[in-house]
């Protein structure tokens, strides 16, 4: 008898017994360093640095300009926590931070909010990656913690440097939208590369040109749209109350380009069910071609058998040894058997080519 492994997730098991507040990092990126970039600006000037000591986020905390602190590096714990304490965030918050496994979800608070939601991306080996980012909105500020410095904000530092668009002119509010709608859009190159394997997947099914493994690929093909549904749905809760919300940090300007997030949210959503469908398609669409291929060889098989079944008769009657067997005593028997046997297989060969069996 087979034994079998239960599988425990190692979060699960880190956080086995901690005090509530207790920040255990869950990521697997441990080897990342500890790096912040701050651009603090207004409508006229940017300043832009990366912030050598911990503390001296803390001058940014009550300015008249808006900063965005964008930290780096989750395993180390300390620089985490020490944040924490200068923004007086709740050891809740700087717990689901430091957890890579938490569902994306909305806190609200006095003076700040805080978000998680899921970045997606893919690799140089168009392997999804799946990293998580929490915000901290403050009045004037806003906080990001990232396991790396890969992320999809670039487009959002080049607004804030060249001043394009309405970016620089209003709240941090609006900054943690533009963040969060980076966020989103790449969601579509995601679904688009998504869409593209499949169909490229069902024209090899549909030429009959499908690969050995292709079962595999359906498979992993299953997995990643599970994984980008799981990363995707929750943050519609998150953006819809937002949206519904009256906290005093979201202006009610900001409200129309929450609401605008929200739709190609729905957008989004609705073509991740699309493609789940037609994964499932693509599953039924290689068992009915297996099953297919198999009743072609049965027919083969069957014809073959059906063609050698009279032949055989014909050889087992006339391999039998007893004495007096009349057709043994003809001069030309042999031949004439041989005869027989050539018009009964072509024969059939010509009947079940009109039944269009062949």
């Amino acid at each position: 008898m087979t034994k079998r492994t239960k599988k425990r997730t190692k979060h699960h098991n880190k956080h086995i017994g901690q005090i509530p507040g207790t920040l255990v990092y869950t990521g697997g990126k441990s080897d990342k360093d500890f790096h912040v970039e701050c651009i603090d600006y207004t409508k006229a000037d940017i300043v832009e640095s990366a912030l050598l000591n911990i503390e001296d986020a803390v001058n940014y905390k009550e300015t008249d300009s808006v900063t965005w602190i964008n930290v780096n590096g989750l395993k180390h714990i300390d620089q985490i926590e020490n944040i924490g304490n200068q923004y007086e965030l709740h050891p809740l918050v700087l717990e689901d931070i430091v957890n890579t496994s938490q569902r994306p979800k909305i806190d609200e608070y006095e003076k700040y909010m805080f978000l998680v939601l899921k970045m997606l991306y893919y690799d140089k080996n168009e392997t999804i990656i799946i990293e998580q980012v929490s915000f901290v909105l403050g009045k004037n500020y806003v906080i990001t913690f990232q396991e790396s410095e890969d992320d999809v904000f670039d487009t959002i530092r080049e607004r804030l440097r060249f001043s394009n668009g309405r970016i620089r002119g209003l709240k941090s509010d609006y900054l943690m939208y533009a963040l969060i709608d980076a966020v989103v859009d790449n969601y579509f190159s995601i679904i688009e590369t998504l869409g593209n394997k499949i169909e490229d997947l069902e024209t090899e099914l549909f030429a009959g040109q499908a690969k050995e493994n292709i079962n595999i690929e359906v498979q992993q093909l299953k997995r990643e749209i599970l994984k980008v549904r799981r990363a995707i749905f929750p943050l519609r809760e998150i953006i819809n109350r937002i949206e519904k919300g009256e906290h005093p940090l979201i202006y009610e300007r900001t409200i129309t380009y929450y609401r605008d997030i929200y739709d190609h949210l729905i957008q989004v959503s609705e073509n991740i069910d699309i493609y789940r469908e037609m994964i499932w398609g693509l599953m039924d669409m290689y068992m009915t071609t297996m099953s297919h291929k198999m009743n072609e060889v049965m027919k083969v098989l069957t014809i073959m058998s059906s063609i050698f079944i009279p032949l055989t008769f014909l050889a087992g009657i006339y391999g039998m040894n007893f004495e007096h067997i009349p057709e043994l005593k003809y001069h030309n028997g042999y031949f004439i058997l041989l005869g027989v046997m050539l018009l009964l297989f072509v024969g059939l060969l010509v009947y079940f080519k009109r039944k269009k069996w062949l």
